[in-house]
């Protein structure tokens, strides 16, 4: 990723990652940090996914089926191997005993597995609730993003968001909150289509609306206060409302921080994100999320050999097990995630053309934002290892 933009994407995932890491290795209560983190991963995912399908959309020679099989193939050479790898290792030595639920992992299912059990069992594997919302995502996304009319593609992204939040706002009528509050892909659709309608709007304008300029400090700040909020007791309403203001309160300003990364923020944040240690933990993001609780148990388990305690929430964890994720997915990432990742470039989402001969895509009569996305997807989408469309990927 050669652009500032994309360098800014890449330092937000190891943002997005770090929460993660922190929740899993440190934190005693920091679920929903982590949380937080994956909705960042979700923002991202939705904006990316939908930015790279719009502008092949944009390309003159666009072709539905080509970009749909493209989409797919490109998907499954980056999500698949290093996903069932882990899945080969857990069935292999059976860690945790996660062999009875491996059909559902294997299908895409695990959010589905955790919701109907009500328990992270097996823990090893819990992670890959959010991995099967978003590979459930990309089986219909793209066919809604391809072949819908386009005027019509913001509204059906404000339509998913509206029936994800009334999916939230009713939950306290269903009774005790449960993990299937969380785990169904109607309790994150609005953070993905949240990302989504961010691509939509950005091939309108720049600009953000003025509700979105003036709310945006005022939800953080509520955000935030949910996040720390933790009464003992607490009534199920209560949780909801904190639910509610730890999941829903911080959408606008996840939003808006990948939007503004995405052009480029000009200011010490924008130069930390771009710092090269920081986009290269971006970069590898995937392997980490995907790796870091196999490591864990496996630490776990060698804590006799270890001199700092890793067998409970604290520095020795974090640092141990941070340390040992990152080797591992660096070590994954060039000698087996990124060779197969090379081979996209044999699958272009739009069918490749001499250049002379090449249909032109900046003609007067073209809408702004068609020419717009065209040149973007000639210069950064049409290299096979241009843009990583998913961010737990």
């Amino acid at each position: 990723m050669s652009s500032a933009r994309d360098r800014q994407l890449d330092g937000l995932r190891t943002l997005a990652v770090a929460t993660v890491l922190y929740a899993h290795f440190f934190a005693a209560d920091g679920s929903i940090w982590g949380h937080l983190g994956v909705r960042l991963f979700f923002v991202l995912s939705g904006f990316l996914i939908t930015r790279l399908l719009l502008e092949a959309r944009a390309d003159a020679r666009y072709q539905p089926m080509t970009a749909l099989k493209a989409f797919y193939i490109r998907r499954a050479l980056r999500i698949f191997p290093p996903y069932f790898a882990v899945l080969a290792l857990v069935w292999f030595v059976n860690l945790e005993g996660a062999r009875g639920s491996l059909k559902w992992h294997v299908l895409y299912l695990a959010n589905y597995w955790y919701a109907l059990h009500n328990e992270w069992t097996p823990w090893v594997l819990c992670h890959t609730w959010s991995l099967s919302i978003e590979e459930q995502f990309y089986i219909v996304w793209p066919l809604v993003i391809l072949l819908a009319p386009r005027r019509f593609i913001e509204q059906i992204c404000i339509t998913v968001i509206a029936c994800s939040l009334a999916y939230r706002l009713c939950w306290p009528l269903t009774g005790t909150p449960s993990l299937m509050r969380d785990l169904l892909p109607s309790a994150s659709m609005d953070a993905l289509a949240g990302g989504a309608l961010l691509a939509a709007y950005r091939q309108r304008t720049q600009a953000w609306p003025q509700w979105m300029r003036m709310s945006w400090i005022p939800l953080a700040a509520a955000a935030t206060v949910a996040l720390w909020l933790r009464p003992d007791p607490i009534t199920p309403i209560l949780d909801w409302v904190i639910w509610i203001g730890s999941e829903v309160f911080p959408l606008v300003p996840l939003v808006m921080l990948v939007g503004c990364s995405s052009s480029g923020f000009r200011s010490p944040f924008g130069r930390l994100l771009e710092l090269s240690p920081i986009t290269a933990v971006g970069r590898i993001s995937y392997g980490i999320y995907l790796f870091h609780p196999i490591v864990l148990s496996l630490i776990v388990k060698a804590q006799s050999w270890i001199p700092v305690r890793v067998s409970e929430q604290g520095f020795g964890r974090l640092i141990v097990g941070s340390v040992a994720t990152l080797a591992l997915a660096s070590i994954s990432w060039f000698v087996f995630e990124k060779p197969l990742n090379n081979l996209k470039r044999y699958f272009p989402y739009v069918a490749r053309s001499h250049p002379s001969l090449a249909p032109s895509t900046a003609t007067a009569g073209e809408p702004r934002e068609q020419r717009h996305g065209a040149k973007t997807f000639e210069t950064a989408l049409y290299r096979g290892d241009a843009v990583q469309t998913s961010d737990l990927q």
